[in-house]
């Protein structure tokens, strides 16, 4: 980044608020003994690493408000509470799409999974690694709340900004259930998959940390209002972003499978415009692969299809018209000179990112 803030540190202070909160909710769960450990260290295990968008545009959100920062580290831990729900909502993405990886490391279903078939215990392997996931996404999603809720910073704000935290889980949580329903129907309209995007992804990536972290400054209506002209067409980009990821990324980067998407059936913007704008033959191809086993060959071949048919081109214009978007809105929001500069570099972490 080019600007004064150190982000690595930034990352560094959030890790050690979620780590201090994971071992505080850990030692109150000492009495059910090592099966509660096990979950615990599952959820330790989920919030570590990550970019942390959700956490830094929380607290972006709150110096866009105020430059000074009364309580730094309480900040932290509100921002943290962002992390967490981004951790919940992976858990039960992953299980959703039958993923079998998260960076790289098995996916909390999958680790449970294979945690009860080597231990030869009764029942089903595979249900057993289901309950797991629900169970924990459903802890995370708890514990945001808590953290929030009990962040320190004072002067009556929390509740505010837990009106907007409350708002973000909903948005999430439906939009999930419209990709779910949407993947169902095996519908491919470019319109609905934007609706999908912008309620599962766009708006808990980006806008509501914003507005967490404005309402917890005590920002009015003219800088919230700012804030989600900035942030709305900004996480659209991000998620755009991060389709193309999901189909063109190196494996190696990304610590996905190549093409995890398709692999996935995942009925994204880019594989919505694919199926409208290739020929026939081609689209046929590409409906009928998505969902099933896929190797290297095979998503080599879908890859050429989206590329020959202008979708990958026409996402990547996207992604740059909705950052223009952006960019021009935070230029006239009422935010503080730093903010300003340091979302500015936000912006083109999240748009131009590899991973």
């Amino acid at each position: 980044m080019t600007s004064s803030w150190d982000s690595a540190r930034f990352r560094a202070d959030v890790q050690s608020a979620l780590d201090a909160f994971v071992d505080d909710q850990a030692a109150r769960l000492v009495p059910l003994g090592d099966d509660a450990a096990r979950l615990v260290d599952a959820a330790r295990a989920s919030v570590m690493g990550g970019k942390r968008f959700r956490a830094a545009f929380c607290h972006w959100g709150f110096r866009a408000v105020r430059s000074e920062l009364p309580d730094e580290a309480a900040l932290h831990r509100a921002a943290a509470a962002l992390e967490l729900l981004h951790a919940s909502a992976l858990v039960h993405d992953d299980y959703m799409d039958a993923s079998a990886t998260r960076r790289g490391q098995p996916a909390t279903h999958t680790a449970f999974e294979a945690r009860h078939r080597e231990s030869g215990w009764t029942g089903d392997p595979r249900q057993y690694g289901a309950a797991a996931a629900i169970l924990l996404g459903d802890l995370l999603l708890c514990w945001s709340d808590e953290l929030l809720r009990t962040c320190g910073i004072g002067g009556g704000t929390v509740d505010r900004a837990l009106d907007f935290f409350d708002t973000s889980r909903s948005e999430v949580i439906t939009g999930q259930f419209l990709d779910v329903s949407v993947q169902a129907r095996g519908e491919s309209d470019v319109e609905q998959a934007m609706r999908v995007l912008r309620y599962k992804s766009a708006k808990y990536s980006v806008e509501r940390p914003l507005h967490v972290g404005a309402a917890l400054a005590g920002g009015g209506p003219e800088v919230l209002a700012g804030l989600s002209a900035f942030g709305l067409p900004l996480g659209e980009a991000f998620q755009l972003r991060d389709d193309l990821l999901g189909v063109f990324g190196d494996p190696a980067v990304t610590g996905k499978p190549a093409g995890d998407d398709l692999t996935e059936g995942k009925r994204t913007v880019l594989v919505a415009l694919a199926l409208h704008g290739a020929p026939a033959a081609d689209a046929e191809r590409l409906d009928a692969a998505l969902g099933t086993d896929l190797d290297e060959a095979a998503v080599a071949g879908l890859r050429g299809i989206i590329e020959a048919s202008g979708a990958h081109a026409e996402v990547e214009r996207r992604i740059d018209a909705l950052t223009v978007e952006s960019l021009a809105a935070l230029d006239q929001a009422p935010v503080t000179d730093l903010a300003r500069e340091v979302l500015r570099d936000l912006a083109a972490a999240a748009t131009q990112r590899v991973i």
